[in-house]
């Protein structure tokens, strides 16, 4: 029986660009690790490494699956069994993403120990300001998957392949 195949054809840009992010992941989820067990955190420039048990342990936990599930579906990513890792390694980084952006929102609103309730409009504009988690400055990366699940259905449609061959054949 012959595997469903996610794309006809991958093309090198596709392997290349996900084992590097993939390795992102899991470097970024071994290095909160590490830090959970040390129980110090890093921080320089616009990274900051947690070393909390939740975000720290947790979090890294999370990543580094990311990480081995993006390079282990990168070794045939046309067969669609692969390219769900991949998908599903993104959608793990994405998780941790939106935890912490979540965090960070509720950080923001409450107002500091001088203040009233609420924090002033300047001070929740400027509780999003870096330093930001590994999982946040790779959001915006890890979206690239998207692109490709949108490839794999028009792909795997046969009304929408038809469609856009009759396009090419006309232009």
């Amino acid at each position: 029986m012959e595997t469903p195949r996610a794309f006809q054809e991958t093309g090198v840009v596709y392997g290349v660009y996900f084992s590097l992010l993939g390795t992102m992941f899991l470097s970024s989820g071994m290095a909160e690790l590490i830090l959970a067990l040390a129980g110090s955190p890093f921080a320089a420039g616009p990274l900051v490494l947690p070393a909390g048990a939740f975000r720290g342990g947790w979090g890294g936990l999370v990543m580094t699956g990311a990480g081995v599930m993006c390079l282990a579906g990168i070794r045939d990513a046309g067969e669609i069994h692969q390219f769900a890792k991949v998908v599903m390694g993104c959608i793990l980084e994405w998780i941790v993403a939106a935890t912490d952006l979540f965090a960070l929102l509720m950080a923001s609103i409450p107002g500091g120990e001088e203040g009233g309730w609420l924090n002033t409009w300047e001070g929740f504009v400027n509780a999003f300001r870096p330093p930001y988690t590994p999982a946040v400055l790779l959001l915006p990366f890890s979206l690239v998957v998207i692109f490709f699940i949108h490839r794999y259905r028009i792909e795997s449609d046969p009304s929408r392949k038809s469609l856009r061959e009759q396009g090419s054949d006309q232009g």
